[in-house]
């Protein structure tokens, strides 16, 4: 029987190739098939440390959460605010790409997500996603209600906000484009950067 060491380097190696596989594509299915292949593992092992692909992605990225990103401009205090918040936000739009690789992003969204009724591990995989890129743009705006810069009780509802204008460009990207379009996504990005660093999102007039 595997020892508890060989046992941790097993279950290690499932999730680097886990992770592996869902930065090189954010709309892998995460097979238990390909995952061990990827692994260099049997199907039976990742099954044993892993019973159910919700297990594996949930698993995935709770190891992503608190994953420290080398360089991450939100800490350059040297830079205004809104400034940093919107190099943080490039670095997610540049998972997805431009023209073919955007269009490829969004026909396995389209395919997993759109064409037929998903599955209960599809639509946990997807909401696990979603949550990793939330819980990235929570970080974000935290670092910057530490720094007095927004409340910090209004933190998610300005990611959640972030999250819908990443979500429109991410869409415009698999688009037919030019320079003009790529001028008005920077253009969108300081907007809604300036929006939840220095202007009124709204919170004010919903209470009343």
């Amino acid at each position: 029987m595997p020892d508890r060491r060989t046992r941790r380097d097993t279950r290690d190696r499932i999730l680097v190739a886990a992770a592996t596989m869902l930065g090189e594509d954010p709309t892998t299915r995460l097979s238990v098939r390909a995952v061990a292949a990827r692994a260099g593992v049997s199907t039976g092992s990742l099954r044993h440390f892993f019973p159910t692909q919700r297990a594996l992605i949930d698993a995935v990225v709770a190891g992503l959460y608190d994953v420290d990103i080398p360089g991450d401009p939100i800490l350059d205090t040297a830079r205004a605010p809104a400034e940093r918040l919107v190099e943080c936000l490039r670095q997610l739009l540049a998972q997805v790409g431009t023209g073919d690789r955007a269009r490829e992003y969004w026909r396995g969204i389209h395919e997993t997500y759109m064409t037929s009724d998903p599955t209960d591990d599809d639509v946990a995989a997807y909401r696990s996603l979603e949550r990793l890129g939330l819980h990235r743009i929570e970080r974000w705006l935290t670092v910057l209600a530490g720094e007095g810069v927004i409340p910090a009780n209004d933190v998610e509802r300005r990611a959640r906000f972030l999250a819908t204008v990443l979500n429109g460009l991410f869409a415009e990207r698999a688009l037919p484009t030019d320079a003009l379009r790529l001028r008005f996504e920077t253009d969108t990005l300081r907007l809604a950067a300036d929006a939840v660093t220095t202007g009124s999102t709204g919170a004010e007039r919903s209470e009343h």
